[in-house]
């Protein structure tokens, strides 16, 4: 399909106000598709829209929303159907960890994540899924992480969890959809250069990670936009996450559990 194709069709894209919601956000403009920009800082959605618009023509709009709160998808939605917009590409990138131990996280932080991670997105789809069937064109894409596929470890306690769940519902869905026109992807990177780290408060930890383990948030975009629109079912960006998942897959249960916990050490003593 062409740029020209493309023109008409909209997608959406949840925490696109930096890291790889916003370059998604630059893909999808830069193929021709009208944009729905959302996330928490409208200062920095509306400088995205401005570029984007620019420099590709598209019309782009920005609603400012919180994905913790529940209300927030129907209410979402809601606007975008009166205004007559209809998404025909749903992007699931907004996220978040929360450090520390379990015990040592106070439960409202852990609800909020869950409600951001794993709620809303399913909520997003569930919402959208039967209009793409019904006009047999959709792209679902879920930005989950190589962290979904590894043995849990110490800490972020249930991060590698919920990623693992969108990276199993979106292989369901996408055999589920097949022959329907509407393509679903779970795009896992591992460690990527953006706001994340600083977010979580890791910044100083993940400085000591070798250079050879970071991804740009442009490959990891651009890669993940190519699966979608392949209709491939999950995308490991770069050939050392591509290496590694692999052999995790290979590892008994426990001996992977066990290198898990060794790096968690490792990682503590150098802070």
């Amino acid at each position: 399909m062409t740029s020209g194709e493309r023109q008409g069709r909209t997608a959406l894209v949840t925490g696109a106000s930096a890291g790889i919601g916003a370059e998604l956000a630059r893909v999808f403009a830069a193929k021709g598709f009208d944009l729905v920009l959302t996330a928490r800082r409208a200062e920095r959605l509306t400088a995205l829209a401005d570029e984007l618009h620019a420099r590709n023509r598209v019309r782009v709009r920005t609603i400012p929303a919180d994905l913790a709160r529940p209300e927030t998808p129907a209410t979402l939605l809601e606007a975008l159907a009166r205004d007559g917009v209809t998404i025909d590409v749903l992007i699931n990138n907004a996220g978040y960890a929360v450090p520390n131990r379990y015990r040592e996280t106070s439960w409202e932080a852990q609800r909020d994540f869950l409600q951001v991670l794993v709620t809303a997105p399913c909520e997003l789809i569930h919402r959208l899924l039967p209009g793409m069937t019904e006009r047999g064109y959709g792209r679902i894409l879920n930005v989950a992480s190589v962290a979904g596929l590894m043995p849990g470890a110490a800490s972020h306690t249930l991060y590698g969890g919920a990623k693992a769940m969108l990276i199993k519902m979106s292989q369901s869905l996408h055999s589920e959809q097949k022959g329907t026109g509407v393509h679903v992807t779970a795009l896992c990177p591992g460690f990527t250069h953006s706001e994340f780290h600083d977010v979580t408060g890791t910044r100083e930890e993940m400085r000591r990670m070798p250079k050879l383990m970071w991804l740009s948030a442009e490959r990891v975009a651009r890669e993940g936009h190519d699966a979608v629109m392949k209709n491939q079912a999950v995308c490991i960006p770069g050939a050392q996450y591509k290496a590694i998942t692999a052999l995790a897959r290979l590892l008994p249960l426990g001996a992977g559990h066990h290198v898990a916990e060794l790096r968690s050490r490792i990682l503590a003593k150098r802070r």
